[in-house]
């Protein structure tokens, strides 16, 4: 995984304008997060298209299925080249064991585990008496001792998953959102620098960038705050 501070999120409302919006961010240290909106909307051909324009590319797929079809769907997207991509831990580790073996290449493959429009009443939903936290570490311990080489956690969990897994595993986080901007559809959320202070490897910020009046300002005012995060 190449040293990916900050993944733009792109969405389905960007289409075939994906290329336009990314050309001001050209020679910064962005990668650019693919999901499956975009990814149903225009094709496995944005991902070849935005990695040769020089953005490492997470490619958000989350998949979640039995062993087999998961192990087959991560094959595929292997041969797309991206940065990251990723599956539901919530499928069980035969699961991510054997997303684990079928990931080739420099990908890295991480497993998501609760997502950031959650929290403990939607857990509640499926059953579960665990709070957000706690499901969190239990499936990133699982998704380690899968050989997994990461996870997707919001950031209020993110230094509970670096304390349990050590400094090498991977901790991307969406939900996060700079001083002054919206929660949007986010419930759990942090600020990039408590975010890197908490242990997070890479953030995932969408509206905040893509929004903006001035995206590569936005985006060289986070990179300086998760700089400065990292020497304070």
């Amino acid at each position: 995984m190449s040293d990916v501070r900050v993944y733009v999120a792109l969405t389905s409302d960007c289409g075939s304008d994906a290329m336009k919006m990314l050309e001001p961010l050209r020679g910064l240290s962005v990668g650019v997060k693919i999901g499956l909106e975009l990814f149903v909307k225009e094709g496995p051909g944005i991902v070849g298209e935005i990695r040769d324009a020089g953005f490492p590319v997470f490619l958000d797929l989350k998949f979640h299925d039995i062993p087999y079809t998961v192990a087959g769907a991560v094959r595929s997207a292997c041969l797309l080249e991206p940065d990251v991509i990723n599956v539901h831990a919530s499928g069980g580790r035969a699961m991510m064991e054997a997303a684990a073996e079928a990931c080739s290449g420099n990908t890295k493959i991480i497993a998501v585990t609760v997502l950031t429009s959650l929290d403990r009443n939607d857990l509640k939903l499926i059953g579960s008496e665990f709070s957000p936290l706690e499901a969190v570490a239990s499936l990133a311990g699982a998704a380690r001792d899968s050989g997994l080489h990461g996870v997707v956690c919001s950031p209020l969990e993110a230094s509970t998953v670096r304390k349990n897994t050590g400094k090498d595993f991977i901790i991307i986080t969406p939900g996060i959102r700079p001083a002054g901007s919206s929660a949007g559809d986010q419930k759990r959320i942090m600020t990039p620098t408590d975010a890197i202070k908490a242990g997070a490897t890479s953030l995932v910020i969408g509206r905040p960038i893509t929004g903006a009046a001035d995206p590569a300002g936005a985006v060289e005012a986070i990179l300086q705050e998760i700089e400065e995060a990292l020497v304070h």
